[in-house]
């Protein structure tokens, strides 16, 4: 009944998609893991390694391509156009990830397709970020095989240091997308930063169903 989860990643918080923009011109590698701290004769597992490039295809829109190894998806594709912060005014972006051509038994579509809209406003004690989600009804299901497709975004995250950021990223629902995941990362130079986290699902936390916690790490380089 439920989707394994694989996201074709725009410019991202740990988990959600941020109001960040890849830069014109330029190239965004990331390569995330997701596992669980179990042994694999007692449940544990690992989602798909994803590694995915996101270019700045023109000021303000980027375009991504993401593939999932070992995974039964081929490739997925996202699309996001932002605004900055301006004044008074919260930085804006909306989009779209893991949508595709992948399909299921019955040849139905097997993406997530999540459209997305995101509001961002920074303050003295870190940036704020809210906003919505609606995605694939027949992927997006809760354990009763029900649709749950829609949620809202919530995503709190600061530079602690030049080299140190720490988030807190959370998304409603009782589908494989919904979650909270925490975290920090580093860069260890100015192109390069890696993110060590920690997710739980609310579908499990919720009736013990759905994907047990997972630790994750994320390398992001920027060419």
């Amino acid at each position: 009944m439920l989707s394994r989860p694989a996201f074709a990643t725009p410019s991202t918080q740990i988990w959600n998609p941020s109001t960040d923009i890849q830069a014109f011109g330029t190239t965004h590698l990331g390569i995330d893991n997701y596992f669980t701290f179990i042994w694999p004769k007692d449940g544990g597992y690992a989602f798909p390694t994803d590694v995915g490039l996101t270019y700045g295809a023109l000021p303000g829109l980027e375009i991504g391509i993401d593939s999932f190894t070992p995974s039964s998806y081929q490739y997925t594709f996202n699309v996001k156009y932002g605004i900055p912060e301006w004044d008074i005014y919260p930085a804006f972006a909306v989009g779209e990830f893991n949508f595709g051509f992948n399909r299921d038994s019955e040849g139905r579509t097997a993406d997530q397709n999540i459209a997305y809209a995101v509001l961002a406003k920074t303050f003295g004690l870190g940036r704020l970020t809210a906003g919505y989600y609606s995605g694939n009804e027949l992927v997006l299901r809760n354990a009763d095989d029900e649709k749950a497709n829609t949620g809202f975004i919530l995503t709190w995250d600061k530079m602690i240091t030049d080299k140190i950021w720490a988030c807190l990223d959370y998304a409603s629902g009782y589908s494989a997308y919904g979650s909270f995941f925490s975290g920090m990362s580093y860069s260890f130079a100015q192109n390069t930063s890696i993110i060590f986290g920690y997710g739980t699902f609310n579908m499990h936390q919720n009736t013990g169903d759905g994907f047990d916690p997972v630790m994750t790490t994320q390398v992001d380089i920027n060419i």
